[in-house]
């Protein structure tokens, strides 16, 4: 028989599918009483061409971070009166490779995600996190799918 949670990493990209994911782990850690930790994990974006490489400049890095760990706090706190044993980690990465890692860390032992997240080229490219993570997660992990709107 598996081991119960006893640590939760839920994984948000800001999307709609990823927020109501991140809802069902409040939920599910306050049902539980577990510490919920919030993660979002970005990469600054890097454009290869045959002449060489274009990396972001320190000003466009600088404004992602930024952007990204307020929508973080702002996340957090608007579920912080609904569980307060909750936290945020802001990592810059591939993201498959840093929510495992801070799972890892945190010696979380259930992984909460939603099915989709944002769209685009970038998701052709990469194929989907949530089933990457699924694969290759060491723990549980728990899909949330996108409720429709009726």
């Amino acid at each position: 028989m598996s081991q119960l949670p006893t640590k939760i990493v839920a994984a948000t990209d800001f999307s709609p599918a990823s927020e109501q994911a991140l809802d069902y782990a409040v939920a599910l850690a306050k049902k539980l009483n577990l510490e919920l930790i919030v993660v979002h994990a970005y990469e600054l974006p890097i454009v290869g061409f045959p002449e060489g490489v274009l990396i972001a400049t320190a000003e466009v890095a600088n404004q992602i971070i930024t952007s990204a760990q307020l929508c973080l706090d702002q996340s957090v706190s608007r579920r912080r009166d609904l569980h307060p044993m909750m936290r945020a980690v802001l990592r810059n990465g591939d993201v498959r490779d840093e929510i495992l890692s801070v799972a890892k860390q945190e010696g979380a032992n259930l992984i909460v995600m939603g099915t989709h997240g944002r769209r685009g080229i970038r998701r052709a490219l990469m194929g989907s996190v949530a089933e990457a993570i699924v694969r290759t997660a060491e723990c549980p992990v728990i899909t949330v799918r996108m409720k429709e709107e009726s």
